[in-house]
């Protein structure tokens, strides 16, 4: 069984990924080119590529997974959900939710093109969350390019309603928090996503045509948590709302 089918097969199976960090991908670029080719397996079964996520987009975090620049993923059409999403626990090993800025690109950025400005590349901003699942073995240990290959924890996103007219906001002061059980369980700033989220877009942009892929108009980019992870368990029920953006809710069954 190849790699990319052994992650293809733990991602839909549940399997804990437990590979020895010294056969990983030779590269951060071979890492992607290994995202993309279980990606296509994966697909088959939860749908095409309908967004991309951005992890890694603070200091702390990437210090902590030893990693100089942030990283980015893909995330499957079946596993977006609109407004409130009902999660199964047993669905996932370790499911957990982070508060983030999201946008949804308006134009077509394809490989080969000068990279846009970031505010004119998109048509819409929105609160969302990002669904993650931590199915390692030991994560830590596991290193950063087999993270990346297996799409840096993601494993969905809700969104809220998006804004169009999103241009009177400044996204760096928009302040973020994460409700779990009605009580606020943390709360961030736009600004400390790369000091402003256009960055984190900008970076995504970057990274994309880097390594000869585009992004389709209509895809929904998830652009770094504003609130560090929260771990969730069956019965937890979750708030998220940015000021300016909206809100959304989670349930765990």
């Amino acid at each position: 069984m190849s790699a990319a089918e052994h992650l293809a097969q733990s991602r839909l199976s549940g399997i804990p990924i437990d590979f020895d960090p010294r056969t990983a991908p030779g590269s951060e670029n071979a890492a992607y080119a290994l995202q993309a080719e279980a990606n296509a397996i994966v697909a088959a079964s939860l749908g095409p590529v309908a967004g991309l996520k951005i992890g890694c987009t603070t200091p702390v975090m990437r210090a902590f997974l030893g990693i100089e620049n942030p990283a980015a993923g893909e995330i499957f059409a079946s596993t977006i959900h609109h407004h409130k999403a009902e999660l199964r626990a047993t669905a996932f090993r370790k499911v957990g939710i982070e508060c983030e800025i999201a946008v949804r690109i308006g134009v077509d950025i394809e490989p080969g093109s000068p990279p846009p400005n970031a505010a004119d590349a998109i048509d819409a901003v929105i609160a969302a969350a990002e669904i993650v699942d931590d199915r390692y073995a030991d994560y830590k240990t596991l290193g950063v390019r087999w993270l990346i290959a297996d799409n840096f924890f993601n494993a969905g996103a809700v969104l809220a309603e998006p804004v169009s007219n999103w241009c009177a906001l400044d996204l760096a002061k928009l302040e973020g928090r994460t409700m779990i059980n009605g009580v606020e369980a943390g709360r961030g700033l736009g600004s400390s996503v790369m000091g402003h989220p256009f960055n984190a877009l900008d970076w995504l942009i970057n990274r994309r045509l880097a390594s000869g892929h585009g992004i389709t108009k209509g895809t929904i980019c998830l652009l770094g948590s504003v609130v560090e992870t929260k771990w969730l368990q069956a019965g937890d029920k979750v708030k998220i709302e940015i000021a300016g953006l909206g809100q959304l809710e989670i349930e765990v069954v």
